[in-house]
């Protein structure tokens, strides 16, 4: 039988209605060192430096091209596994104990201070980002580099993994793989098909490895930017190579996404775990392991049903902002567990240009560890000022984010009041959460060096680790 128009229209309509009230789906991406500008995608409107001159992520910028990007997004601390921590647990580092991905130092090193102990494990208490989303009738994964220990993804509410993995799950992965680039996202690709398939929302997080282990990236890609590069060093070539390969990754997922119709109800994240290298990366002062913006402002874009393309986002964000804003995209019932120190982007996300709402307004990022020349030390953003705090020195540091992204302009001895005023501010932020903090050291000697080591400086992980069940391609 022949439809009438009138019976098309009605169809087309109620298809219409049944797509638009299905649950998006999610895929989250999180690149490993990746700095402010370690993209050819402009994180910022008009700061030159937040692009970078000669890496090319192509697929990265078809990204931002149909998305929205944040200029103001940070991570939630200035190295790995307190941020991944903090993603899966909408908390902040201070408040879960975990402000340090390595072992910390001790009296013996010499230095004026002992940094404090991390719990260095997700405890089962914790309530994580997949076990909310399952409440809610998602199909939950996990791939690539997890290192925060507790048992691996799977006992955590994902539904597939990689296992507890870690960086040496890397190392064993090289030309045509990349630290597994491609492996993961053929994973992912098979995931998304076989839930899309059985018409299951999904939630996937997919943690590279990348840009660890630059050595590893593909000879064709360094060739390509050792061309384009003449006279730079092999390790600036193969962190700009492996930031190629990983974009390539990246383009495999986009495509898949689109191959399978799921671009019309599909969120796309992508954003790093903590800044790069030291020295003004992007115009921004300091890197991993300073609270500094260059070891903070990382990239960050969102694809996704109702965001205009090509726009950007003046509003301060964080990691902690992930959980709450995941659960209310899935439509979770469940109430956030107590603790959760973040606010959902969902209006943002839709155009409204406010700030997030969360338990409190400050940014705090603690790292009461040895690892820059800073020492240990923190920082709290309330609005545009920022406020730094030295804790060998006790020296403090304020800067107006607004009109000096590089913090080059100190304004504390001009606004003593307001300077303090923070300071107290952040005291009583990490008092409440319980914050570890830095201890005298009984053994210091003023006139011997500390040991001339960073935390975190061991051997180099060259096994395999703990991957799944089964080798993974």
């Amino acid at each position: 039988m022949k439809l009438k128009p009138f019976h098309i229209f009605v169809a087309t309509m109620l298809a219409s209605m049944v797509a638009s009230s299905a649950k998006p789906n999610i895929v989250f991406m999180l690149s490993d060192d990746q700095s402010w500008n370690g993209l050819s995608v402009g994180m910022h409107p008009v700061f030159a430096g937040s692009r970078g001159s000669v890496v090319r992520t192509p697929h990265l910028e078809k990204l931002a091209e149909s998305g929205l990007r944040f200029s103001a997004a940070y991570a939630p601390a200035p190295v790995c596994s307190p941020t991944r921590i903090a993603l899966q647990t909408g908390k902040s580092p201070a408040q879960l104990g975990w402000t340090k991905a390595a072992p910390t130092m001790t009296a013996a090193d010499g230095y004026k201070l002992i940094s404090p102990r991390n719990i260095r494990s997700i405890s089962h208490d914790e309530t994580t980002v997949a076990e909310l989303l399952k409440t809610a009738g998602y199909a939950t994964a996990h791939y690539g580099k997890w290192h925060i220990n507790g048992g691996g993804p799977e006992v955590h509410g994902y539904d597939e993994s990689d296992g507890e993995t870690g960086n040496g799950d890397a190392a064993p992965f090289k030309d045509p793989n990349p630290v597994d680039i491609f492996g993961m996202a053929g994973r992912a690709e098979a995931f998304m098909a076989k839930n899309s398939k059985a018409e299951k929302p999904f939630f996937i997080q997919m943690s590279f490895h990348a840009l660890h282990y630059p050595e590893n990236a593909r000879a064709t890609t360094v060739a390509s930017v050792r061309e384009r590069i003449r006279g730079g060093n092999e390790k600036q070539i193969g962190r700009i190579a492996i930031a190629e390969d990983l974009d390539e990754g990246v383009g495999r997922v986009l495509t898949a996404i689109d191959k399978l119709g799921l671009v019309d109800n599909t969120y796309v994240i992508y954003m790093s775990d903590n800044g790069g290298g030291g020295g003004k990366r992007g115009g921004l002062s300091g890197g991993k392991g300073s609270v500094w913006e260059g070891g903070i402002r990382v990239p960050f874009i969102v694809r996704g049903p109702g965001i205009k393309g090509g726009t950007f986002s003046p509003q301060r964000i964080v990691g902690q902002d992930l959980l709450p804003t995941f659960c209310e995209l899935a439509g979770v019932k469940k109430p956030l567990p107590k603790g959760v120190e973040g606010g959902s982007l969902v209006p943002l996300l839709h155009g409204e240009d406010q700030a997030v709402k969360r338990p409190r307004e400050e940014l705090v990022f603690h790292f009461p560890h040895y690892q820059s020349a800073d020492g240990p030390h923190s920082a709290l953003i309330l609005g545009d000022m920022k406020l730094l705090k030295f804790y060998e020195t006790g020296e403090m540091k304020l800067f107006d984010l607004s009109k000096d992204l590089s913090e080059s302009n100190d304004l504390s001895k001009r606004d003593p009041k307001q300077t303090e005023a923070l300071s107290k501010r952040l005291e009583s932020y990490l008092e409440e959460v319980g914050a570890k903090m830095p201890a005298p050291n009984p053994e210091y000697d003023p006139d011997k060096p500390p040991t001339p080591r960073k935390e975190g400086k061991g051997k180099r992980v060259k096994d395999k680790g703990k991957r799944s069940k089964k080798d993974r391609p």
